[in-house]
């Protein structure tokens, strides 16, 4: 009778756990997520994504330590999944003033399959174009992803956000040239490697 009993009470410990895990992180990681990810309904998935994750390794594994630095690691490895998958799928136009032509975004960053030293790097740079995008104005991030990371084209968002398609260019613009700026002594620091 006891192992049924202290079965049950470490349940509602666990319970408790997550749900106050859950509670004190939910804001922060939906805003950390929705920052990075400009469609609401895919930050949306991304956020339920993680917090499944976390019951699931709350419960199966066993307890996170650190449920919030665990909770952002996963938000970001799910959000560089979706990057990932996206940059893989036709784009309405590449991103000509960044990389050469044929080239993706995501082939400028070292391989995953590289090995330590290559994920490691890779992880850095992505982290340093997340914080990049998360520091251009909300008009320049939102037409910026939804074009190059989304490939939705000017003349859709045009119409979504009833603005003019030359408006979106030049938020456009200002946000691939803030990029370059910010992300080349970065650039510069991993080619002389």
């Amino acid at each position: 009778m006891a192992t049924i009993d202290q079965t049950a009470v470490m349940t509602v410990e666990q319970n408790r756990r997550i749900s106050e895990a859950i509670a004190r992180e939910r804001e922060r990681l939906w805003n950390f997520i929705r920052r990075r990810v400009a469609d609401p309904r895919d930050a949306e998935d991304l956020l339920q994504d993680v917090f499944s994750e976390f019951v699931e390794t709350e419960r199966l594994l066993r307890p996170i330590e650190e449920a919030g630095a665990w909770l952002y690691r996963v938000a970001r490895n799910r959000i560089t999944d979706l990057f990932r998958r996206r940059s893989r799928a036709p784009v309405a136009r590449p991103i000509e003033d960044l990389v050469a032509d044929g080239e993706r975004w995501e082939d400028l960053l070292p391989s995953p399959d590289g090995g330590p030293d290559a994920r490691f790097a890779r992880d850095i740079l992505l982290e340093e174009i997340f914080e990049a995008l998360e520091e251009l104005p909300d008009e320049q991030r939102a037409v910026f992803i939804a074009h190059e990371i989304d490939g939705r084209s000017f003349r859709e968002l045009a119409e979504e956000l009833g603005v003019g398609v030359n408006t979106l260019l030049a938020r456009k613009h200002y946000a691939v040239r803030y990029l370059r700026q910010r992300l080349a002594a970065i650039h510069q620091e991993f080619s002389r490697e």
